[in-house]
């Protein structure tokens, strides 16, 4: 009866990919092994180091949207980042491109601390370093042909001699992402959303860039269309070696297209670990509760599921934290929990977590 079910989706969703099958079995079974996410010989692309980032609201009152989180992007890889709305995903992506300057913290690619870099070398250094936004439509000038869109960081940066070339990069841009070169001439709101995500994944592939964040790129798409995207973000990223840091909702998602995933909560990283050692084994309490609530495709296993259920206040993003930040909806809180931050420590083999719990466990065994 799956299989079928499965067949049926296939054959019906009018789209060139059967991956959907695939991304359904990828939940239904086990993550897939990525050899590539135990390979620590691989040089560091991005380093992330205690970044913080605070919104000044006026009247002393400030948003703690980001609290020292810190973690490497190596090349050729796609780290996941997961958490709830308001962990501050999103945010810390944009403070890794510098479209947000941090309050606190660095941020090195390739070596180079990029807010500090200024001029030129700033300029030369994000060259390399683009994003797919979240809403396709908003991230879009309705004002500008797809031409002149995608153009625009050409001009900026010179990379064309000629009109002539300036428009042959274009049209291959557009058939790279799977539109017509004729569409160029059009505006954004003569297209679906996903062709309009197609057109922003064009304009961040202008530059040819080295590394992608993507903020959630797929959430407000439909699902059929969803599978289309991610599709051909996968087959970008073998082509050009790309590397990507994948902001989502969609645990499974996550899932199936990241090498390691991290885990937000209130602008901590609660757990980082490979994909396949995470969702097997989540060692902190938020992890564990966040992919207990992910949806199994199996009516007999679904209504027989438990979730973790969780209770308590969340904390103000307007205070500053004391103690553990998720220690009023933790099952396992302490009292050590209340007053004291734990450390950020690697458990296992490239599986780090920060946890009261955890180290309390370590000690007595």
């Amino acid at each position: 009866m799956r299989a079928c079910a499965l067949h049926i989706i296939s054959t019906l969703l009018p789209i060139p990919c059967r991956l959907v099958p695939a991304i359904f079995y990828s939940r239904m079974t086990t993550a897939a092994t990525n050899p590539a996410c135990a390979d620590t010989d691989r040089p560091v692309l991005v380093s992330v180091r205690h970044l913080k980032k605070h919104f000044d609201l006026g009247r002393q009152q400030r948003v703690y949207a980001v609290n020292g989180v810190s973690f490497d992007i190596y090349e050729g890889e796609t780290l996941g980042l997961v958490g709830e709305s308001g962990c501050g995903k999103s945010t810390t992506g944009r403070s890794v491109l510098a479209l947000s300057e941090p309050t606190a913290g660095q941020v090195t690619f390739r070596g180079q601390n990029i807010h500090q870099l200024k001029g030129r070398a700033r300029r030369h250094a994000l060259r390399d370093m683009q994003m797919i936004f979240q809403d396709p439509y908003a991230s879009l000038n309705p004002r500008a042909t797809v031409f002149d869109l995608i153009a625009e960081p050409l001009e900026i940066h010179g990379l064309y001699r000629n009109p002539k070339e300036k428009a042959q990069r274009i049209g291959m841009l557009l058939e790279e992402v799977g539109l017509n070169p004729s569409f160029a001439r059009r505006y954004p709101h003569e297209f679906s959303g996903g062709q309009r995500q197609r057109i922003g994944i064009a304009r961040a592939l202008a530059l040819e860039p080295a590394f992608i964040v993507a903020d959630e790129p797929i959430s407000a798409l439909d699902v059929s269309i969803q599978a289309q995207i991610v599709q051909l973000l996968q087959r970008l990223q073998q082509e050009r070696k790309l590397t990507f840091l994948f902001i989502s909702h969609d645990l499974s998602m996550v899932q199936y297209v990241s090498d390691r995933v991290g885990v937000m909560y209130m602008g901590y990283m609660a757990e980082l670990a490979c994909s396949q050692d995470l969702y097997h084994n989540p060692l902190h309490p938020y992890t564990q509760a966040l992919l207990s609530a992910i949806p199994v495709p199996d009516p007999e296993k679904q209504r027989h599921r438990t979730g973790q259920i969780l209770h308590g206040e969340l904390p103000s993003p307007l205070a500053p934290t004391v103690g553990c930040a998720f220690k009023s909806r933790c099952p396992r809180a302490m009292a050590v929990c209340q007053n004291e931050r734990p450390v950020w420590r690697e458990y296992a083999s490239g599986h780090f977590a920060a946890c009261h719990a955890l180290d309390a466990e370590g000690s007595q065994s």
